[in-house]
């Protein structure tokens, strides 16, 4: 006899505004137990010491987590000139100094370099793996990961604030696997001078923006009906931008069962004109997310299927 889960089959996700001193795992489980639901995950890691959206996926939604992990971010972060510390955060220990302080026109010299693909080496302390281990758990153990360099995009970096000297304040738009302490480091390097973040902000993921996002404590206040109120999404809010078709019963139950659906007839054609082999589409029954599924030689298959 299978074991029954614990929990109710919520569905949908919570758009959280993570505080500071939190970790990504421990906001999981902390959304979970507050909506007392059976499975959850999250849509991309956010450091402890940072704030701002940790899109949290419950139930069925887990199965379109990758979507918003290989989504476009933003960050505002704020960069603290003449000292760099073993993390490159606040929480680390100082490990070089520089009495170097850049001014403004030095950054906006600066910037072009950083912009489009480019080559970043990962933090120490980050989650990555090496040999079966976490950098974090060497580096806090007086290992020396070796971290090697990777190629990350940013379409974005812009000088917003610059509080004083020692301080500046960036806004940065870019792709998956992106490293802002790696930048901020990369950046203040570039200027001469060393640096770390004293402040991290993530104000979008994917298709999740900042006015989206609720506090833990208001998590608590949420029904178990996504769309009921700011804050809990439906599932396909994280696949903004794939089109969508609507089913009918039989071909949703086809879709459901993991059988493909043909699209032979003329009046199908209406339905497929925007369509090429191989795009996804979320498929629809009576409003309700039925998959996500894959386009190509006139019928449409299933992907990932969403039992909701």
């Amino acid at each position: 006899m299978a074991k029954r889960k614990k929990g109710q089959p919520v569905n949908g996700w919570i758009v959280l505004d993570k505080a500071a001193g939190m970790g990504s795992t421990d906001a999981v489980s902390a959304v979970r137990r507050a909506m007392n639901a059976q499975k959850a995950g999250h849509g991309g890691t956010l450091d402890p010491f940072a704030t701002g959206l940790l899109p949290i996926a419950l139930g069925e939604a887990t199965k379109t987590v990758q979507y918003v992990m290989d989504g476009e971010k933003t960050y505002r972060f704020t960069l603290r000139f003449g000292i760099e510390t073993d993390t490159l955060d606040p929480e680390g220990e100082p490990v070089a100094q520089s009495d170097a302080r850049p001014d403004d026109a030095d950054i906006l010299a600066a910037i072009p370099k950083f912009i489009g693909e480019i080559d970043q080496v990962p933090p120490a302390y980050s989650a990555l793996k090496i040999d079966g281990k976490r950098a974090y758990d060497m580096a806090r153990a007086g290992e020396a990961p070796e971290m090697k360099a990777r190629q990350v995009r940013i379409d974005r970096l812009e000088l917003i604030d610059r509080p004083d000297a020692d301080t500046a304040v960036f806004e940065v738009d870019c792709g998956k696997g992106t490293y802002i302490r790696s930048l901020g480091r990369d950046l203040a390097q570039a200027l001469g001078t060393v640096g770390y973040l004293t402040a991290l902000r993530r104000t979008r993921v994917g298709a999740f923006r900042e006015e989206q996002a609720i506090s833990l404590e208001d998590v608590a206040q949420l029904g178990h009906k996504p769309g009921g109120s700011r804050g809990f999404l439906a599932i396909e809010a994280a696949l903004d931008g794939i089109p969508a078709m609507a089913l009918s019963e039989v071909e949703a139950v086809r879709l459901r069962n993991g059988q493909s659906v043909p699209l032979l007839r003329k009046v199908d054609l209406e339905r497929i004109a925007d369509l090429k082999d191989g795009d996804e589409l979320i498929a629809y029954c009576g409003g309700i997310a039925v998959a996500l599924a894959r386009y190509g030689k006139g019928e449409i298959r299933p992907v990932r299927v969403l039992n909701q």
